[in-house]
């Protein structure tokens, strides 16, 4: 299991729910994408927040005003929830993440329909998924 998540797990847990909220109208995102998932899973709830719509601009500045290491770790949750990385290859993704940090985070993983889906399973994947529901470390 990977330790060194730094990303407060309340905050963590709203900025996915805002992801999602984001993908909510795009027609492209398959609709099991867009529906609730099992207050079981691993997926963010949309119905924690009812009422609560983000709007793009505040998603952005949200992400965008994280430090560093923070926006790596979503860069490296995501990419590991895809497949593009495993559990073992943790520290190669956040090395890449932060090598390949040319444009703002928030344009990369907004430009991603599933990123919060992804970022979640990356969690999973990790042994942190307990984060979305509990926010134990």
């Amino acid at each position: 299991m990977v330790n060194n998540l730094t990303i407060a797990p309340d905050f963590l847990r709203r900025l996915l729910f805002k992801m999602r909220a984001e993908t909510l109208g795009d027609e492209d995102t398959p609709r099991d994408a867009r529906d609730n998932a099992l207050p079981e899973a691993h997926h963010i709830t949309l119905n924690e927040e009812v009422g609560t719509e983000p709007s793009h601009e505040e998603l952005i500045e949200e992400i965008d005003a994280m430090i560093p290491d923070h926006q790596y770790d979503l860069v490296a949750l995501m990419w590991v929830g895809r497949g593009d990385f495993g559990e073992a290859d943790w520290d190669e993704a956040l090395s890449l993440a932060a090598e390949r940090a040319f444009r703002p985070t928030s344009q990369y993983l907004l430009s991603h329909p599933l990123a919060a889906d992804d970022i979640a399973n990356g969690l999973e994947k990790l042994g942190h998924d307990h984060l979305l529901q509990n926010g134990i470390y």
